[in-house]
């Protein structure tokens, strides 16, 4: 794997044994982690962090990424860059190329990210776009490699909204490890056409099976893993949240589901979830539409199994695989 110098856009630039390899490295650098081991092997240089969709997870994975490797991360949020408004994003690009060594862009299209890629001259890190969501698929494939000892012929199922950047990168993700994927969800929400045809070439040559299922007993039967994620994506108008509920509440991942799936099933869920009313939009939605939870139900969520804070972690652990394999002079 010699990945120096090159962006990580999509997992579709990359192959099975890249993203095999960037697993490994994960796993020793959170080995090293975890026995207080440095690993400083990026010290000096700095790294741009673009948030224009605010996060949790990404961003602490970023900075805590960075700060392990001996890198100094610089956080710019929507009030702190003039990117795509008094600037574009070639010019934004050619500045921030000279000034950092690397750049994490999290925001709304792909476009934004791969025009940061071509003008910057330094390796751009896709955080989440609107189509893409590739570092965290890095930490659901450590996870179930974690918990299974293998990826090869696990089936994946993703209940819910799949035409978003979580069900494509999914889809992509296992395919291009040989892990089966299946859509479960009224077909108005399966993935675009043209990814499937692509997913399907790349799933002849790794031998992963993909199903479109809008049965959800029938989709989840002998999975290994069913997912989910929430039903409005950020930025997504509050309009659309009763067409959601009204069209996916029959995929909501229940107990009957994970039996259903059999004993060997694991939830997976990248976070946030709407599986109770401890927040402000659960309990708006409770006052609005009388349901006490939407994608998961709490008893799936805090079962043993689910493993969403195992995911959660390895986020971390998986972004700094990425980072110093794009950017370290010696692994």
């Amino acid at each position: 794997m010699n990945l120096k110098g090159k962006s990580f856009l999509k997992l579709l630039d990359f192959s099975e044994s890249e993203i095999t390899g960037l697993l490994d490295l994960a796993s020793e650098f959170k080995d090293k982690k975890k026995k207080g081991i440095p690993h400083k092997i990026c010290d000096g240089k700095n790294a741009a962090l673009i948030f224009e969709k605010t996060s949790t997870r990404t961003r602490c994975s970023f900075e805590v990424a960075c700060a392990d490797l001996g890198i100094h991360p610089v956080y710019l949020d929507p009030k702190s860059s003039q990117i795509g408004k008094k600037e574009s994003i070639p010019d934004t690009a050619r500045v921030l190329g000279r000034m950092f060594d690397g750049i994490e862009y999290r925001g709304y299209g792909q476009e934004i990210v791969e025009q940061l890629a071509k003008y910057s001259g330094v390796p751009v890190w896709n955080g989440l776009t609107n189509e893409f969501h590739p570092t965290q698929i890095l930490a659901d494939l450590l996870t179930i490699r974690e918990h299974f000892g293998t990826l090869k012929g696990k089936k994946l199922v993703y209940m819910g909204d799949a035409r978003y950047n979580m069900g494509n990168s999914l889809m992509v993700g296992c395919v291009k490890v040989g892990m089966n994927f299946t859509a479960c969800a009224p077909k108005k929400y399966f993935p675009n056409e043209e990814l499937i045809s692509e997913c399907q070439k790349i799933a002849e040559e790794s031998g992963s099976v993909l199903s479109f299922e809008e049965d959800p007993e029938k989709a989840v039967k002998n999975a290994d893993v069913i997912y989910t994620d929430v039903w409005v994506s950020m930025g997504e108008p509050d309009e659309v949240w009763e067409e959601r509920i009204k069209d996916l509440s029959p995929y909501k991942v229940t107990s009957h589901l994970m039996e259903k799936a059999g004993e060997q099933c694991r939830f997976m869920h990248c976070l946030p979830a709407f599986h109770d009313l401890k927040t402000t939009i659960g309990k708006e939605i409770y006052e609005k539409f009388g349901i006490d939870s939407m994608e998961v139900t709490d008893e799936v969520f805090e079962s043993e199994k689910s493993i969403v804070f195992d995911e959660a972690e390895n986020r971390m652990h998986t972004i700094k695989a990425v980072i110093a394999a794009t950017l370290a002079d010696n692994l």
